[in-house]
């Protein structure tokens, strides 16, 4: 009895320290990124796309990334404007190339995109590294 008691007294004591230290957690709506503070926001569509069309965006997403890594790799330099400039020439493959696709089609183009962006990612890290920029 006096065993069940404690564990009973424990687990009180440790859910009032838990729900203490959750009330401490506080969210930041600030979202600075660590390297090149200037980066250009996502277009208005692409923020403005309904949750169940959030698979087009993603793919916005990776092209922009893909793109980014080709660019610091055929620079051979990591300054802010090669490695975030403007959405327009992800946009562009977009509309042009996946705007009408259908969603397994455009899952799959995603995937290749990350999958490229991955591989440039290994020779332009340490570019970007060198810069500061990573």
């Amino acid at each position: 009895m006096t065993r069940a008691l404690a564990l009973a007294c424990s687990f009180l004591l440790m859910s009032g320290t838990i729900a203490s230290a959750e009330r401490n957690l506080v969210p930041t709506l600030d979202n600075q990124p660590d390297v090149c503070p200037d980066q250009p926001p996502e277009p208005d569509w692409m923020r403005d796309t309904e949750a169940r069309d959030a698979y087009k965006r993603l793919l916005v997403q990776q092209i922009y990334r893909f793109q980014s890594m080709g660019r610091i790799v055929d620079a051979q330099s990591c300054t802010c404007a090669t490695r975030y400039p403007s959405w327009e020439a992800a946009e562009a493959v977009y509309f042009d190339r996946y705007s009408a696709a259908d969603y397994w089609s455009v899952v799959e183009a995603t995937s290749d995109y990350r999958r490229r962006a991955n591989d440039l990612r290994k020779q332009a890290m340490p570019i970007c590294e060198a810069a500061g920029n990573w």
